[in-house]
């Protein structure tokens, strides 16, 4: 018996030794290979999957800009499409790479996981259809952008050249007096269009395009500032006879003063009038001064912006007091003979930055 047992647990020993083992070792190594292969697919899941993400965020951001960039250059907007079409490959890519994932045998122990990025792939593959049509109708309302802002474009362009041409012939009435004062159509312009009060209204802020911007939109903003600045000056400006029917009995400059025959500086030019004649404002502005002055008599003094004021003298009645507001034709006194004068007129004088100059051409407009 002892014999029999002896040779049966020889032969298991023998059958065991020479059979099972290298199957075991062999199924050790197998499994050994799955389990480096099961990694290796984590891994590469990892990998994929941020991709993903990271692709669908640089998807969204190209779309974001496409679709809210208003002032997209044609250059920029074709480098987007570019990009976007690129990104739109990868994703296409990474989703062929996940479904063979999903399909691989080896790979069912991350089923669910692999199911739930399925899901949110086909989300976004909608998603990205759906940014694919909105771009084709963007494109469409770009098309129709384009074609209004031309159109636009032309009609701005029309009535700022006819508006400009009409200011122009009213500045250039006056613009040897404004150079011999040192003011040129865009230095008055632009102090225009800063310019502020009750009646002018607010200032006006100058177009602030950006350096990138069409050369022809930089010259249009320029003509409207332009046309702006002096209309404005030219209603802020004391343009205009302060009286009815003006007519000059003294000019401006040396002149034989009539009372001593002296040679003097006249610093204005004097209107014909009786006493009572009624004396407008030429311009919008602010009574600077009411009172007494020698040698001028009883005088108005008014402030309309930019630098200049014009002053009012040898009145017989005032009709306004210091701080008020006056309108053009607003009347602001009556005229007489007060202070040294022969008889009744009118001595009537613009001053800039409180020097007189010759007002002829602001008051005849030639």
């Amino acid at each position: 018996m002892g014999k029999v047992v002896l040779v049966i647990w020889a032969a298991w020993s023998t059958y065991v030794f020479v059979y099972h083992r290298p199957l075991l070792q062999k199924r050790t190594r197998q499994l050994e290979e799955a389990r480096a292969q099961h990694a290796q697919h984590m891994s590469d899941l990892g990998a994929f999957y941020k991709g993903y993400a990271d692709l669908h965020k640089e998807m969204n951001n190209i779309d974001d800009k496409i679709i809210n960039g208003k002032n997209l250059k044609k250059d920029a907007l074709e480098d987007l499409l570019k990009r976007r079409v690129n990104t739109w490959a990868q994703i296409e890519m990474l989703g062929t790479r996940i479904g063979n994932m999903m399909t691989d045998a080896d790979y069912a122990p991350e089923i669910t996981k692999v199911s739930e990025i399925s899901v949110e792939y086909e989300l976004t593959r909608e998603e990205n259809r759906q940014l694919r049509e909105a771009n084709k109708n963007l494109e469409k309302s770009m098309v129709t952008v384009g074609d209004a802002s031309v159109q636009i474009y032309e009609r701005v362009a029309k009535l700022t050249r006819e508006n400009l041409d009409s200011v122009n012939k009213n500045v250039g009435k006056i613009r040897g007096t404004l150079a011999s004062l040192g003011l040129n159509d865009k230095a008055l312009a632009q102090q225009a269009l800063s310019f502020s009060n009750n009646i002018v209204g607010g200032a006006i802020t100058p177009f602030d395009l950006d350096k990138d911007i069409d050369q022809k939109y930089k010259e249009l903003a320029e003509k409207i500032d332009m046309w702006h600045g002096l209309s404005r000056a030219i209603s802020i400006l004391p343009l205009g006879a302060p009286v009815k029917k003006p007519t000059i009995t003294s000019k401006y400059g040396e002149r034989e003063h009539p009372l001593d025959g002296k040679t003097v500086p006249h610093k204005g030019i004097d209107f014909a009038g009786v006493a009572g004649t009624p004396l407008f404002a030429v311009a919008p502005g602010r009574v600077v001064f009411v009172g007494e002055k020698v040698g001028y008599g009883k005088v108005v003094e008014v402030e309309h912006g930019l630098g200049f004021t014009t002053l009012y003298a040898h009145l017989s009645k005032f009709s306004v007091q210091r701080g008020d507001i006056v309108r053009a034709k607003d009347i602001i006194g009556l005229g007489g003979n007060s202070g040294r004068t022969t008889g009744p007129h009118l001595h009537y004088e613009i001053r800039y930055n409180d020097n007189p100059f010759n007002p002829y051409s602001f008051v005849k407009g030639e």
